[in-house]
């Protein structure tokens, strides 16, 4: 699999119907993904999602806020770019370079769905909305990622003050400065979040969705959070790409969010969307319990998780759970033997000797009580 077979997908994310809390259909301008050479940069939505998503509810949301909001907790975006301009976001966005514009509109969507507070609409909130953001830019202009970029941007973010890292695109390899980002995160205390596949399925023989199951990178590295999707009957779309031995399942099917500038809403599908939500759930997590660190904060999201083929992101059950924090001890060896030495030869002979002589008398004693009053009885002498 190549970064090209990755990278090659259509210029906009294809959608189904959004779907507010009360089920009404909601019809949004798409998410795109990526652009093509001759696109323009995304405008803002002119509509708004009337009520709230039903990933609200699925997340739930208003128990988790009731208890934290993610005040404190910096989010690194690594993607392509978040619209510092954006109300929902406003504020709380720190860019790095020229981070803080967003042509493409995915980086901002994801930011959205991160830490986007309540605007006049009130409808899209983000999961972690007191949280802030750190854009850190992962693609060309136009979207395309390569390992160098996702790499640099992990480092960039981390050595910025991120607690949680989210990585919006994947690859199709991996590559040794990849890996020794992702360790340098490990070793500063960061959690790296990222999608186990693409949104989209590169295309395969014929033009046709190539679904089949296969690594992708950061995902596939040990140290990182990977997620896939579901929509909200729960499942996957019939051409979404296979994950392998993802760690959590969060909403990603029919995601409302925000754009790059604007108060209108996008729509969008995929895996990216879905491990913007664990990453919004981590940032709360970090913001309840300081004393956690990145792993067992990852340990709590995936052990409170609601059971599943693949476990369901629980926000509320990783906040309140009594779980246990530290790593899973490991198995004790079992203790040696203890072998009693066997008693020297020379007691063990004397004790025999012994035991013999006596069961000797004994049954001489019993033969003469028998035999000698049978003898007088029959008027047994002596030899003279």
């Amino acid at each position: 699999m190549t970064l090209a077979a990755v990278a090659a997908v259509p210029a906009l994310v294809l959608a189904p119907p959004a779907r507010a809390a009360g089920g009404e259909p909601v019809s949004l301008p798409p998410l795109r993904l990526r652009m093509a050479a001759e696109d323009a940069c995304a405008t803002a939505s002119a509509r708004t999602a009337p009520l709230s998503p039903w990933t609200h509810r699925a997340l739930q949301l208003s128990r988790s806020w009731q208890l934290t909001r993610g005040a404190g907790v910096t989010v690194a975006v690594v993607d392509t770019g978040v619209g510092a301009g954006a109300p929902a976001l406003a504020g709380r966005v720190t860019a790095v370079g020229g981070a803080g514009t967003d042509c493409v509109g995915h980086g901002s969507f994801a930011a959205g769905l991160i830490a986007a507070a309540p605007t006049g609409q009130g409808t899209v909130t983000g999961v972690a909305p007191a949280a802030r953001i750190l854009a850190v830019t992962g693609t060309d202009s136009r979207g395309v990622p390569d390992a160098g970029l996702v790499a640099g941007g992990i480092r960039t973010a981390v050595d910025g003050g991120a607690e949680v890292v989210y990585v919006g695109q994947v690859l199709g390899s991996g590559s040794t400065e990849l890996t020794a980002a992702v360790a340098h995160a490990a070793e500063k205390d960061v959690l790296v979040v990222a999608p186990a596949v693409p949104d989209v399925a590169p295309r395969g023989a014929g033009g046709r969705p190539d679904t089949r199951t296969r690594p992708y990178w950061p995902a596939r590295l040990p140290q990182v959070l990977s997620v896939v999707d579901h929509g909200p009957d729960g499942g996957r779309s019939k051409n979404a790409p296979a994950a392998l031995a993802p760690d959590l399942s969060a909403p990603g099917g029919a995601v409302v969010g925000i754009g790059a500038r604007g108060s209108g809403h996008f729509i969008g599908s995929g895996a990216s969307l879905a491990a913007a939500h664990v990453a919004g759930a981590a940032a709360l997590l970090r913001a309840y319990r300081p004393d956690l660190d990145a792993a067992a904060t990852a340990r709590r999201l995936t052990e409170a998780a609601y059971p599943d083929h693949t476990p369901r992101l629980d926000i509320y059950a990783g906040l309140t759970a009594l779980l246990a924090d530290g790593p899973a001890p490991a198995e004790k060896s079992p203790e040696p033997a203890v072998v009693v030495p066997s008693a020297s030869g020379e007691p063990r002979g004397r004790a025999l000797l012994i035991g013999g002589g006596a069961l000797a008398l004994v049954l001489l004693v019993g033969t003469a009580m028998v035999v000698v009053p049978r003898g007088k009885a029959r008027g047994w002498r002596p030899a003279g």
